[in-house]
């Protein structure tokens, strides 16, 4: 009998961030739970599955990170929630631009960490959905670091970013600043890393002009990471490593 060699064709992209959310959506999603949706592309196929579970009968009351989640969320059928009207958050489903091996994490690039923090700090599970390219074994080694800053004086406060050892650029889109859904700006942040997160953390924080930054440490409960051929790992805060099915 002849050898027969079969090749797997890899997942795309967007599929791979279909699968890694529907799989946290499965795992940590209960009925009659309160639910944190995420910001960003993968955080959204998140926000669709959810609508899928509120239309087969779900109770569940659910709290937006963002305008954008807010409007995709109205979209596929889920009520929100004010944070403010709910007890505490079960669990949050979100994306991030970074994780190193102790579970920090980069995040704002979608341009809604501000609330994304609140949510997180109000959250008893934060489940972080990534790709396994955002694994890194440093932070800021392939990500900026985002820093939400009020408009007034903002160029002041990106001279004391500055003086943190990066290159802070003022995000734009078409020409003008980009503006958060709190009002504010944002400034990117180059490092060639993060050495301590925790230090540069609490430097940043006491800049006059600094809403929030970027870094979300001790957060993440656990990481749900896909690699290319579509295999999601969940990563816990114990270090335990499993492999999740459908």
């Amino acid at each position: 009998m002849d050898d027969v060699s079969i090749t797997m064709t890899p997942p795309e992209s967007q599929n791979l961030k279909k699968i890694v959310a529907e799989s946290a959506v499965n795992h940590y999603v209960r009925d009659g739970m309160t639910v944190g949706l995420g910001t960003g592309s993968t955080a959204e196929y998140a926000i669709r599955k959810v609508g899928e579970l509120a239309a087969s009968g779900y109770e569940l009351t659910c709290v937006a990170t963002s305008l954008r989640t807010e409007k995709l969320a109205a979209e596929v059928g889920v009520r929100i929630s004010d944070l403010s009207d709910v007890e505490h958050i079960d669990v949050t489903i979100d994306g991030a631009d970074e994780v190193d091996p102790d579970l920090q994490l980069i995040k704002g690039l979608g341009g809604a960490l501000l609330r994304e923090k609140i949510v997180a700090a109000a959250t008893v599970k934060e489940i972080i959905i990534v790709d396994d390219s955002k694994l890194v074994q440093k932070l800021g080694t392939r990500s900026p670091l985002p820093v939400e800053v009020v408009p007034f004086g903002h160029t002041k406060t990106k001279y004391a970013l500055e003086k943190q050892g990066c290159k802070a650029a003022l995000r734009t889109v078409g020409g003008r600043p980009f503006i958060t859904d709190s009002g504010n700006y944002v400034y990117d942040c180059v490092f060639a890393a993060i050495e301590s997160p925790f230090f540069l953390e609490s430097r940043i924080d006491v800049i006059p002009g600094v809403v929030e930054n970027g870094l979300f440490l001790n957060t993440a409960y656990a990481v749900l990471s896909v690699n290319g051929e579509g295999v999601v790992t969940a990563i816990g805060r114990d270090g335990t490593r499993d492999i999740l099915t459908p």
